[in-house]
Order: structure tokens, then sequence, then C-alpha cells
């Protein structure tokens, strides 16, 4: 687990934060900017998402040959995510390449060039994966009942942007964007593995120590009662199976009900020991995946719910899914089957710090989301005193219909059965 966290300031507002390792042979780190989707004005829809693409096309240094070598070609691994409301930019290497592979992250932030003729380019491979994405009903199904749950919201608009949005993204859009929110006061800097926090902290210091203080910029658009979530969607389309995408609109993450939650994911949908597993493909067939996921924002979250099932049977599936949903409400969950949703949760948790990437996951999103490093045993602890009584009670405050959406994708949806979806929906 996380035994030696550091956490520093640097004299221009950027934090520091580190995770000793000694037992092993690599160090990740990642430079995490407070920026994501759900920060940009609708018409520069995916800019933080794009901007996240451009900074791997070169730098005033480096080409972006150069970027991907100066890791690659030290046995690293060099990658980036962009998330509704942060952006990672982060490596691996072995403990001995941290300096050259942490100089190549740094002239990344500061000095990306935006080259115009990188830019048209670039914007045709989102537009291609765009289009990937569309081919892909799993994932468009998730995308509508975002929409869904967070109407006429930042929140419920694609990462990615769309055609319209990109097309309007210019040099200087790049410029501007980055002036305003890659600043030292919207940034945090994760280590974690065999390094010493003040060499971390020296480190940032010499490559990011000269950029100019700043106030932390604008925040979010917050979600109000204008956004309620909308109820049912269904879209036809030439595939083979049925896409649902099922979500309850929910609190934000630091919400204390939160570690309830998750133990309520656990026993309905996050493994095939779980309930709706077990029920919707074990018992009867009617999906290869079915699964639950928890999302947590700032303000707001969602519980989803996602299958890909039989086409024919598309209706007994969600009946079989609300009958679920209505058991978590009515009925505590007995001591058993308590104790092994805890034991996986922790277990998972134990299992992923074992990986530096993981901790350095942990710490960094920690520092920047929370505002503070939260130890991994502080979570343990706050799961291991919920009791079924706490998760029936949230289960009958957040599972009700009013908060929730679904989202279909079929081959074949004629008008009745459209309304018995709707109807086993509203049976909750």
């Amino acid at each position: 687990m996380l035994m030696n966290v550091q956490k520093s300031v640097t004299r221009n507002g950027v934090r520091v934060v580190t995770s000793t390792m000694p037992h092993v042979q690599s160090v990740a780190f990642g430079i995490w900017v407070g920026v994501g989707s759900r920060f940009e004005p609708e018409a520069l829809g995916g800019i933080s998402h794009f901007t996240e693409h451009l900074l791997f096309k070169g730098t005033q240094r480096r080409s972006a040959r150069d970027i991907s070598q100066a890791i690659e070609g030290r046995g690293g691994y060099l990658n980036a995510f962009t998330s509704e409301e942060n952006t990672c930019y982060y490596a691996r290497v072995g403990f001995n390449q941290i300096d050259p592979a942490f100089d190549v992250l740094a002239d990344m932030y500061l000095n990306s060039d935006f080259a115009p003729a990188e830019i048209e380019k670039e914007r045709g491979v989102i537009i291609e994966e765009i289009m990937m994405y569309r081919d892909q009903p799993r994932h468009q199904v998730g995308e509508i009942l975002m929409g869904q749950l967070w109407p006429a919201h930042p929140l419920g608009r694609p990462i990615i942007g769309t055609e319209k949005t990109l097309k309007g993204m210019k040099h200087a859009t790049f410029r501007r964007f980055v002036g305003e929110r890659y600043v030292p006061a919207n940034t945090v800097v994760a280590f974690a593995g065999k390094v010493e926090h003040a060499d971390c902290v020296a480190r940032v210091e010499a490559l990011l120590g000269k950029q100019r203080a700043t106030a932390r910029p604008a925040t979010f658009k917050k979600v109000n009662a204008r956004h309620a979530p909308k109820r049912t969607v269904f879209q036809q389309k030439d595939i083979e199976q049925t896409h649902l995408a099922l979500g309850i609109r929910l609190f934000g993450v630091r919400d204390d009900r939160r570690h309830a939650l998750k133990l309520l994911s656990a026993v309905l949908g996050e493994n095939m020991s779980s309930r709706l597993f077990q029920i919707v493909r074990e018992k009867h067939g009617l999906a290869y995946s079915v699964h639950s996921h928890i999302q947590l924002f700032h303000d707001s979250g969602a519980l989803t719910i996602g299958a890909g099932l039989d086409r024919k049977r598309k209706t007994k599936a969600l009946e079989l899914i609300v009958r679920e949903i209505r058991r978590m409400r009515e009925s505590a969950v007995g001591a058993r089957e308590l104790r092994l949703a805890k034991d996986y949760v922790v277990g998972q948790l134990r299992l992923a710090l074992e990986s530096t990437s993981q901790q350095m996951m942990w710490v960094g999103e920690n520092v920047l989301t929370r505002g503070r490093f939260i130890p991994p045993e502080e979570t343990i602890a706050k799961l291991e005193r919920v009791t079924a009584g706490d998760i029936q009670k949230l289960a009958q405050a957040v599972l009700r219909v009013p908060r929730m959406s679904l989202a279909i994708i079929s081959p074949d949806l004629s008008s009745s059965e459209q309304q018995k979806m709707k109807t086993a929906l509203a049976g909750l």
C-alpha cells in the first residue's frame, strides 16, 4: 500500500505529490491539469481532448517522433487521457531514466507548437476517432445516455467533441486555451516508484518553476434542477445485438455515501458474482456482457448499468434489471453477500496499488480532484463501516425513476416494444 506519500507546492503554485516505493525498479509520473470537457463552452466542445492530442505532435525542441522515441527508446511507456474534469499526461520508465523522460513531458506541457499543419492533420484523426465510436454501439449508447442524464449541460456532451466544433478550432484557439488552463495553480505533478520526494520537487521546480504564477482559472458550470434527466431514448440501427444503458443520477465525489454506493454497485453488477450477472447472464442467458459502473464528478455523478442483449428478449432483460434494482431498495443485503462485496472492493484496491502506474493515478487524482491525498487505509476503513442498512437507505434514496435515464440501440424497435420497455422502467 501507499506508505510514504508526501506533498509540496512549488514557488509558482504547482502541487507535487510523491509515493515512494523503494522495492521497485520503475517510476510512473504524470502531469495532471484540472480541465476537461465540462469546462468547455459549447462552441469549443472537444478542445480539451484535441489539445491532449496536439501535445504529442511536437514542441520547439522535439518532433512527434522525437517525443515518442525519447520515452519508448528508453523502454518506457507514454500516454494521456482526457475526462470530464481532468487531463493527464503520463509515462512509466526505469528509475534511472526519470530525468530525460520527465524533461519530455515538461517540454510537451510548456512548449507545444500547435503548428497549423499538425492541427489540420490531427483534426482529421479525431474525426476518424468519432467515426470509430459511431461504429461501436456499446460506446454510442453510453454517449447517448450521458446526454439524457445531463441535458443542456456540458457533462452531457461527448468528451471528444463533434465534427462541427472541431472544425472551428485554430492555432490561436489552442494558444488561448492552454494559456488560460495549463497554469501552475491548475496543475498537479504526481510520481510513484523508486523516487525521493525532494528530488522530484527539485525536478519540477527546475522545469516548470519558471512558469508565471496565476490565479486558478474559472470553474465549471454547476448542475442544477434545470438539467433534470430525460427518461428514454430509442435508436434503431442495423446491428446484431440490442445495447442498453441505464443511468441513475447521483451526488458528487465528496459525498460520504460514496462508500456505500461502491458496495451497492459491487453487489448489483461489478463482477461475475454480482446479481445482474448471475440473473441476466447465468440464469436466463440473455446477455454476454452486463455490468454496473460508477462515475462521480465534483457536484454530480451516475450509477450506470450497461448490457449487450439478445435482440429478441430485450424487454425481458430490462424487466429483470429493473427487478434487481427494486430488490436493492426493498431488501437489505445479506451478511455473506455484504462481506463478499467488501472483500471484492478492498481486494481490487490492494491489487491495483501494487502498480506504480495505479499509485501515481491514485495520488494525482486525489490531490487534483479532492484537494488532498486520501490514504487507502482511510478508504478501506470507511468501506468496512458500511452496513447493510446504509446500502438499503442509499438505494431507497437514489434508485428512483425521476433520477433515471434509459438509452437503447437495437436493430428492431417496434412502437409496442418501446412502450413495454417504458412501462418496465416506470414500474420502479
